[in-house]
């Protein structure tokens, strides 16, 4: 195909370029080629004229084909334009088509239009003529439902007139099982006619009907009340007959539901009254019978008088009145009132046995009604809870009844009237509660059978708890209101005294030096007459106190009881404050808070790891003693370990398994007094360290003893790595959080030697070496090793001056690359490896040489000519010098030029002091 004949058509997505090609979008080519499948390379969207013409004719030979080739092309191109040429003119008469197309398609529309308007029009006229047909219809149907409607009235005014006329018969003859029905129809005719009221006649017939209502309700209550009055047989027992029988008593009963609720509610009023009436009788307030010790007679009376009445007059009532739980019902308010009556005049008479007894007996019978009756005149929905497969008590692990008062129906109906007298339970728990307290402290003074034992926790704990449970679950039972809460103060109340007097109270005590000199000095001012003799004992007393006191083995366990029953007794806590919350009324539940009593725990825990660690630490005391008295500067040969490193290994050997033996249930304590340990002991061994002399008579250091002191800082390094398993057959991996803390600072102690070891001269190469070592030095520590190499005090402040120097120019280049790092990047300077503070030192110190030369040159340019060197990180003290250096004199200093400091050194100053805040908060 010809690529300049082919039609652009205006809305292909294709572009022309030049005069002879036609490019489309991909899309387009797509769909070209899925329409327009061609095996053709001149149909390739990359078809390249030369390599085609070179693969028609390979080599010379082929070209005797040429002319056959040429003809081919020829003909292929005349076929495709005779293609475009049919193409081109077949779309001449594509207008003309699509005009008549258009005007047939709107014929008929028109055609389709008129066709739907005369549908619509003989509609209309077949509706109205339906209409016409159907309009007798209407009137006729009209006419039958108000004939209906008059006939049935008519009926019904007819049944009202005769009914009337027939109950007041039947009423008179008191034929109460006759009356039912016509009753029930007449009183549902009557509603009928109340639309009809304002008709003189239908009123007047309405009248009567509700007067025959008020003569049935009197009628009945006075049959009712002639029927079981004391007088007749069905009340009392009487030779004379009922007026009426029991079945006449049954139909009136039918006969008053029917009537207006009120009757019944009357009716029902009065003979529960008449059937409770002996029990008020028996029990009044001033009977003998009516005290908490007889209250079991008092529910013994309604069970006998439920089942003789069910026996007598259970045919009477109908089932849905539920009389006898009505009378139930009445006969739990009567007693709650008595109780509460009689109870609130002798409270005086009333102790704990006495109150539970009848709470007890009380509960027992609150079940046994609620397996009775269902509940429903008390407003309970009998479906609500299925009583035949919800039992209203369950049994705890422990063998304790827990009651469920969600399926007591009768719960509190008399318990309630107890509520206000459960201080008096409350108070016998507190007394309780003490002299079990007083128990644990008998059993706390005799003496420690960790042996026989299974756990190093106290059995008291584990008794105070198991108390408390059975007290909390009893008290679940009378209440969880008011007395819960206030059960759970007597509990708070407890667990401080068990802490302070069981716990507290065992833990061993050390006797104070305070005390020892107290003793000492009463024995000089009590034989003063023998003065020589006194002042003797004195000394004597004062060097004993120089030895460490230690805890013996027995001690040592007993505190590891009192950490781990702390434990427990913390964690029992938690769960009893989660319990009650659970158990409480959700008004007090945000009273309950325990937090004060596991602080006390926890206060108690912290105690006893302390004195754990002041125990070793005393037994490390005589070797680092030693330790400060060996002649250092003497020694002439590096051998094994020193002796004080063997004891310090010793006392560990001896001391630490019995601590990890007795801590195995408190791992994370152990390893908590393995870090206070650490925490203490080394700073004290680094105090001691300064304390040695390492310097020969000439000034020079002692290698040998720098050795030897070195060698035994890495065997002391080992051995305190070793600590927590220490002893153990089970080789446990330290927690790694304590081997960095070892590991860091023994080798700070490392560093120390190494540094006595460094020759002071030349100063400049000293610092550098301080400062490898130790980056973090302070002025003081500098101070000590500078006394250690028994450096002299003129000298050592020049040293120090230098070092001030030396530190204020590593934390000004600190601060440049501190300010320019936060200028790109927003993220806080981090500090570097140590090896990057080592090569910083380097160039620091390369600097610092520079400036002992010019020690007149001011602190600014020192800075500058630091900040040029390029260091990388600073260390963190170092920037308590540059403080100094720069706050000491920003506001009289001045350059060598003469000229004013600039605003420039100020604003300098502010970001070191934000960055000292950042970096060392």
């Amino acid at each position: 195909m010809n690529a300049t004949e082919a039609p652009l058509d205006a809305n292909s997505k294709g572009t022309l370029e030049g005069d002879n090609k036609i490019h489309f979008s991909k899309e387009v080519k797509q769909v070209i080629d899925k329409v327009l499948k061609s095996d053709d390379p001149m149909d390739s969207p990359d078809f390249n004229c030369v390599d085609y013409i070179n693969q028609l004719f390979p080599n010379e030979q082929s070209l005797a084909t040429i002319d056959d080739t040429i003809q081919r092309m020829q003909y292929e191109v005349s076929l495709i334009d005779d293609n475009i040429r049919s193409v081109v003119r077949g779309q001449t008469n594509t207008g003309q088509d699509g005009q008549m197309a258009l005007y047939e398609a709107q014929k008929v529309i028109s055609t389709l239009y008129d066709h739907i308007i005369d549908v619509k029009t003989r509609a209309e006229k077949t509706e109205e003529m339906v209409k016409e047909i159907t309009r007798d219809i209407k009137q006729l149907d009209c006419a039958k439902r108000n004939l209906t409607s008059a006939i049935t009235t008519l009926n019904h005014l007819h049944m009202l007139v005769g009914g009337i006329e027939s109950l007041e018969k039947l009423i008179e003859k008191r034929l109460y099982g006759e009356i039912l029905n016509p009753l029930q129809a007449i009183t549902e005719v009557n509603q009928h006619f109340q639309q009809y009221s304002d008709i003189e006649e239908i009123k007047n017939l309405s009248q009567s009907v509700d007067r025959i209502q008020v003569t049935l309700a009197q009628q009945i209550t006075e049959d009712f009340k002639e029927a079981f009055s004391p007088t007749s047989k069905a009340g009392g027992g009487s030779s004379n007959q009922p007026r009426l029988s029991l079945n006449q008593l049954a139909d009136a009963c039918k006969v008053v539901s029917v009537l207006d609720p009120k009757v019944k509610k009357e009716l029902l009023k009065w003979f529960i009254a008449q059937q409770l009436e002996e029990y008020l009788h028996l029990f009044h307030e001033n009977q003998d019978i009516a005290w908490l010790d007889k209250i079991d007679k008092r529910y013994a009376w309604l069970k006998r008088h439920l089942l003789d009445f069910e026996d007598k007059f259970g045919s009477v009532f109908p089932l849905d009145w539920e009389v006898s739980e009505r009378i139930t019902v009445e006969f739990c308010r009567l007693t709650s009132d008595q109780l509460s009556k009689i109870m609130a005049k002798r409270t005086n008479e009333i102790d704990v046995r006495l109150l539970l007894f009848a709470i007890n007996k009380t509960q027992a019978f609150e079940q046994l009604l609620s397996k009775r009756f269902t509940g429903v005149t008390l407003g309970i929905n009998p479906n609500a809870t299925d009583k035949l497969t919800s039992p209203a008590n369950s049994e705890t692990s422990s063998g304790d009844i827990v009651i469920n008062p969600n399926l007591v129906v009768f719960h509190d109906q008399i318990g309630s009237c107890f509520k206000a007298h459960l201080d008096i339970y409350i108070r016998s728990i507190d007394r309780n509660l003490s002299e079990l307290i007083e128990k644990f402290v008998e059993q706390v003074k005799e003496p420690l059978k960790i042996a026989d034992a299974k756990t190093t926790v106290y059995p008291s704990s584990a008794d105070l708890f198991v108390f408390y449970k059975k007290c909390m679950v009893q008290c679940n039972q009378l209440s969880n209101e008011q007395p819960m809460y206030e059960l759970a103060m007597v509990f708070k109340k407890y667990l401080r005294e068990y802490a302070s007097k069981v716990l507290e109270f065992s833990i061993p005590k050390l006797l104070s030096s305070s005390t020892s000199i107290g003793k000492s000095m009463s024995l000089l001012t009590r034989d003063m007459q023998n003065l020589s003799t006194a002042a003797g004992q004195v000394i004597h007393n004062f060097l004993k106190e120089g030895d460490a006191q230690r805890f013996t083995r027995d001690d040592l366990i007993r505190i590891c009881c009192v950490l781990t029953t702390a434990e427990y007794c913390l964690e029992t806590v938690q769960q009893l404050e989660e319990k009650l919350k659970e158990k409480v009324a959700a008004a007090y539940a945000n009273k309950v808070d325990m937090s004060e009593e596991r602080d006390v725990f926890h206060r108690i825990i912290s105690n006893c790891i302390q004195l754990l660690v002041q125990d070793l630490e005393a037994g490390c005391e005589p070797s680092l003693q030693a330790m400060a008295k060996v002649q250092w500067q003497s020694i002439n040969n590096v051998g094994d370990q020193s002796a004080f490193i063997t004891t310090i290994c010793a006392n560990f050997k001896q001391t630490v398994p019995i601590l990890r033996d007795n801590l195995a249930t408190s791992r994370k304590y152990f390893t908590q007094f393995c870090h206070k340990f650490v925490n203490v002991f080394i700073p004290k061994f680094i105090n001691v360290l300064y304390k040695c002399k390492l310097t020969l008579s000439d000034g020079s250091n002692n290698v040998l003893g720098c050795e030897q002191l070195l060698l035994d800082t890495h065997s002391l390094k080992t051995a305190l790595l070793d600590l927590p398993s220490i002893g153990s057959s089970v080789n446990r991996k330290a927690p790694t959080s304590y081997t960095k803390v070892v590991v860091k600072d023994m080798t700070r102690a490392e560093m120390i030697i190494k540094v006595v070891m460094t020759p002071v001269q030349p100063p400049a190469h000293f610092t550098q070496q301080v400062l490898k070592l130790l980056p973090d030095i302070t002025i003081a520590e500098y101070q000590k090793i500078l006394d250690m190499k028994a450096v002299k005090r003129v000298d050592q402040l020049q040293l120090i001056d230098l070092f001030k120097r030396t530190a204020s120019a590593a934390a000004y280049a600190g601060l440049n690359e501190s300010a320019e790092a936060e200028a790109n990047t927003d993220v806080p300077p981090v500090a570097t490896t140590t090896g990057t503070e080592e090569g910083t030192t380097d160039n620091l110190i390369a600097d610092a040489t520079a400036t002992e030369n010019n020690v007149s040159t001011s602190t600014s340019a020192a800075a500058t000519s630091t900040s040029a060197i390029g260091s990388t990180s600073t260390p963190k003290r170092a920037f308590i010098f540059s403080v100094g250096s720069f706050t000491g004199g920003s506001s009289t200093e001045k350059p060598s030029d003469g000229t004013p400091q600039s605003g420039g050194d100020r604003s300098r100053i502010r970001k070191l002091e934000y960055l000292l805040k950042k970096r060392l908060p």
